[in-house]
């Protein structure tokens, strides 16, 4: 894990498209700005391992999901 030290207005850039900018500190809170593609989906992690979790479960019981498509013969 890279730890970096920012101050409030300093940013990170991550790739050539993706910047953070710390936008303030308030006691234990830091608030972030992401400046990123549209194309590239951002949530926070718990919302993030709870869609991965639902797509987990949404897919049990479909062992392969071509037998469900008509035969053509």
């Amino acid at each position: 894990m890279l730890v970096l030290t920012r101050k409030t207005g300093e940013s990170i850039q991550i790739g050539d498209e993706i910047e953070l900018t710390i936008i303030s500190v308030k006691g234990d809170q830091v608030k972030l700005g992401i400046n990123a593609p549209k194309n590239v989906d951002i949530h926070r992690k718990e919302v993030y391992l709870s869609i991965q979790e639902e797509n987990t479960e949404a897919s049990k019981g479909i062992d392969n999901l071509f037998n469900l498509l008509p035969k053509n013969e």
